[in-house]
C-alpha cells in the first residue's frame, strides 16, 4: 500500500492521544500532507474519515472503561472528549445498539458467566495450527478490542525459543475471487513479541500448489505496538482452489487481530507477493554424498 507507512504513523499518534484534542490540522500536519489531501488518503486506505475512526477507537475504549471499571459513565464521556453524557449516549448507542448503562449491566454478566465457564478459547471459524500450537493459546478479548465488542488474540504459553510458531487462522473456496486481485487488511496490536509476528495469506490450487504468498516477512511485527492497519494484496488465479489466512507468532509476545476485509483492487495496486524458491532439478544429486557443499 503506497502510503502504508504514514497511516500507520498516524493510526498510531491518534492512539496516543485519542484521551486529548485531536484536530484535523495537526493530525494532516504530522503526516506532512495537506488537510483535503490526507482526508482522501486515510480514507482510502482505512475505509473511514479520520473523523469517524477517532470517534470509534474512542467508542471502544469507552466500552472497555464501562465494562472493565468502576468509573461513572459521565466521567468516560469527558475523559474521551463527548461534549455531554447525552452526546456519548447517542453515539454509543449508535455503534453497539444499547445506552452504556444498559451495556455495562448485560455485557458485564455475559462475560462473568463466559470466564467462569472458560469457554473464551473457541474461536468460531478459526483453528490454531503451527509448529508447535500446544504451547500457544488463541481466543477472544473483550477488554482490548480495536472495534466492536471483541478481538481475538494469539499468545504464548510454554515458549521456550524462537524456532517455535503458530498461526490462528482458517481457509476457504477461492471462486469467489477468481480472476481477481484482493487485498486482505486487518489491524494488529502487539506485546512483548520476542522475534517476529505478522499476517499471512497464501493461494493455493487443488493439488496443492503454492501459488500466492506473502506472510510479511520483509515487513515483521516486532515488539510493542499499538493497533495498526496492515494489508496483503495478492492476484488469485483462474486455477485457485484455496485461499487460507491468518496471523503468525513466533516465539514468545502476545499479538491481538481485529478488523478483517478482504476486497477486489485494481490490477494497478502493487502485490506484496513474495516469491518462494521452489525450483526442481532436472535431475538427484549427490546421491552418495561424496560431494563437498
Amino acid at each position: 500500500m503506497l502510503y502504508e507507512g504514514i497511516i500507520n504513523r498516524t493510526i498510531n499518534y491518534i492512539e496516543e492521544h485519542l484521551h486529548e484534542s485531536l484536530m484535523m490540522d495537526d493530525i494532516a500536519e504530522q503526516a506532512g500532507f495537506s488537510k483535503f489531501h490526507f482526508h482522501r488518503i486515510f480514507r482510502t486506505a482505512v475505509g473511514m474519515s479520520i473523523t469517524e475512526y477517532i470517534r470509534m477507537r474512542r467508542l471502544a475504549n469507552a466500552s472497555t472503561a464501562l465494562l472493565y471499571t468502576d468509573e461513572r459513565i459521565l466521567d468516560i464521556a469527558f475523559y474521551y472528549h463527548f461534549e455531554s453524557q447525552e452526546a456519548f449516549t447517542r453515539a454509543f448507542k449508535k455503534y453497539y445498539h444499547l445506552p452504556p448503562g444498559q451495556y455495562r449491566r448485560l455485557m458485564s454478566g455475559m462475560l462473568k458467566n463466559k470466564e467462569e465457564s472458560n469457554m473464551e478459547k473457541q474461536v468460531k471459524g478459526w483453528f490454531l495450527s503451527g509448529s508447535d500450537p500446544f504451547n500457544y493459546e488463541m481466543g477472544v478479548d473483550h477488554k482490548i478490542v480495536h472495534q466492536g465488542k471483541a478481538s481475538g488474540y494469539l499468545k504464548s504459553k510454554t515458549v521456550l525459543d524462537d524456532t517455535n510458531f503458530a498461526t490462528m487462522m482458517q481457509q476457504f473456496k477461492a471462486n469467489r475471487f477468481l480472476g481477481k486481485r484482493i487485498r486482505l487488511s486487518c489491524f494488529l496490536k502487539t506485546k512483548d513479541v520476542k522475534a517476529f509476528s505478522s499476517m499471512w495469506m497464501r493461494v493455493d490450487n487443488a493439488y496443492g500448489d503454492v501459488l500466492q504468498f506473502d506472510n510479511m516477512s520483509n515487513r515483521p511485527i516486532t515488539g510493542d505496538m499499538n493497533w495498526n492497519q496492515y494489508s496483503i494484496v495478492l492476484d488469485v488465479p483462474a486455477d485457485s482452489s484455496i485461499i487460507a489466512f491468518g496471523i503468525i507468532l513466533s516465539g514468545q509476545g502476545h499479538v491481538w487481530v481485529d478488523q478483517f476485509t478482504f476486497e477486489e483492487v485494481d490490477k494497478n495496486v502493487e502485490t506484496t507477493h513474495l516469491e518462494m524458491q521452489s525450483e526442481l532439478l532436472d535431475e538427484p544429486i549427490n546421491l552418495s554424498f561424496d560431494e563437498d557443499i
